[in-house]
């Protein structure tokens, strides 16, 4: 395979083992072959096939999306973002997933492609994809050149609506394990791929859809694989309320006592523990359960914010030793602007500028989202690591002056900085475009497949309305 160079990059994030953590390094040389790191340090006299010039350019490795939906929420641009029902605690999650969801396996299709790219153009190089399996769903995905984790979701139970108040359930387990039997068939598909890049998680969808027998055998399914393992758990107050009715328990409380927690579980979202100002449960045990169990948390600040909620906070779950990492629940898929907008909310539920700094959610969105997937070869740039990497641009004017780039990058350029993109040591963008998906063909599909879903909402709405009844147009129309 022929060897790769990146020469005297003026600043490069690199993986200091012993203090297990990134550290930065200047005028540095990294070399990958076989898509692997194969030097990293100053001098390198080796062979070289292509070099590239570092100056003026930050290299780091390739950030970690261990939850998103691309398959869905791609759909919901200009229909999301200002939804909510107040008389829910706040969230549209109930109504939108009744009233709009993608219409056919076209939709997913494109919703799909479209948000791979988002993704690619803003440094992501490994991604958990929790979606509906649709027809050719392994082979989109290895065709972007990511590092796939596909992870399909099932349930016992399906939400549906009555009234404003919250969801009720309708079960049925048959269809919950043949949904089950179906994910294991499409891992097992992602993990012959020939491409080697894709993998699966085990994702039995939620705490509250899942009957207790489902999600212990998705668990043991996990284990015994060798898999990660998640589920969405305590994202809304109504599950955690849903759950103490059953259980007597928080949704957290309940999941440890089903064996679920633990060193491969991942949690998605983990926001309303019982210490939350929305729950105020009075045991005040989640955390520590989470903690000390090893489990991993994905955060994804951005559909809570909207609904004026945060987590309270990221800095006490480092503290509790959680495993975190961070996510892209909904659309842009823009895993920077997530850690941007994670690092600002941590403080203001802290009250404290200290809680936090940029370099905790950087390492969620590497090396933490790497832990959570039971990998250690990639989200860091060392020898022997992946070839996984991502040429920042210094020259972009929002990284100018670019006193401390990463803070640059976060704060202020995001991916306008982005310029190449490489995984398992291929180049999958090169000067800000995606050499592997069409974006702009994937956006053609995707606005007529969010024509078909809204004009299918009356059918699906359980008061029958229309699309922009249920959400309408932020200005008023008018001839």
């Amino acid at each position: 395979m022929p060897t790769t160079v990146i020469r005297n990059a003026d600043w490069m994030i690199a993986w200091d083992e012993p203090a297990s953590r990134h550290v930065y390094r200047r005028g540095t040389d990294l070399a990958f072959a076989d898509g692997r790191i194969a030097f990293l340090g100053k001098g390198y006299v080796g062979p070289a096939d292509r070099v590239i010039d570092g100056a003026g350019l930050m290299v780091m490795p390739g950030l970690i999306d261990i939850h998103s939906h691309p398959h869905h929420e791609p759909l919901y641009r200009g229909i999301r973002e200002e939804h909510g029902v107040a008389n829910m605690h706040m969230t549209g999650l109930y109504e939108r997933g009744q009233a709009f969801s993608a219409p056919d396996e076209e939709a997913r299709a494109a919703g799909a492609e479209f948000a791979y790219c988002e993704l690619l153009l803003c440094g992501v190089t490994s991604l958990v994809d929790i979606s509906a399996p649709f027809d050719g769903w392994v082979e989109l995905f290895a065709k972007s050149g990511m590092r796939g984790f596909l992870a399909p979701g099932y349930a016992s139970a399906r939400w549906f609506l009555e009234n404003d108040l919250g969801p009720s359930y309708d079960w049925n387990e048959p269809r919950g394990r043949a949904g089950f039997v179906k994910a294991l068939a499409v891992i097992d598909a992602a993990l012959a791929h020939p491409s080697g890049r894709l993998s699966g998680v085990v994702s039995p969808m939620q705490i509250d859809t899942c009957s207790e027998a489902l999600l212990r055998d998705s668990r043991d399914a996990a284990r015994e694989r060798g898999l990660p393992f998640t589920t969405h758990c305590s994202q809304s107050v109504n599950e955690v309320r849903e759950m103490i009715r059953r259980h007597r328990m928080t949704p957290i409380q309940w999941a440890d006592s089903l064996g679920l927690l633990g060193p491969g579980t991942i949690l998605g979202h983990a926001l309303y523990l019982d210490t939350h100002s929305w729950v105020r449960w009075h045991t005040k045990s989640d955390l520590r359960l989470i903690g000390d169990s090893g489990t991993a948390v994905a955060h994804c600040p951005t559909p809570f914010a909207r609904y004026g909620h945060v987590m309270e906070h990221f800095g006490a779950y480092l503290g509790a030793g959680a495993v975190m990492g961070m996510g892209t629940d909904c659309s842009p898929h823009n895993l920077v602007e997530e850690m941007r907008k994670a690092s600002v909310l941590a403080r203001i539920a802290a009250r404290d500028v200290h809680a936090v700094e940029i370099a905790d959610f950087f390492h969620a969105a590497t090396a933490g989202g790497a832990t959570a997937l039971l990998r250690d070869d990639i989200g860091r740039l060392a020898l022997g690591k992946k070839a996984d990497l991502v040429l920042v641009d210094l020259a972009c004017p929002q990284m100018q002056p670019a006193r401390d780039p990463l803070r640059g990058f976060v704060y202020h350029a995001a991916d306008r900085a982005v310029r190449d993109v490489f995984v398992d040591g291929v180049q999958i963008v090169a000067d800000r475009r995606v050499l592997t998906l069409d974006q702009a063909d994937a956006a053609i599909r995707l606005t007529a497949a969010q024509e078909r879903m809204e004009a299918a909402a009356p059918q699906h709405d359980y008061l029958s309305r229309k699309a922009e009844e249920i959400t309408p147009l932020s200005l008023p129309m008018v001839d």
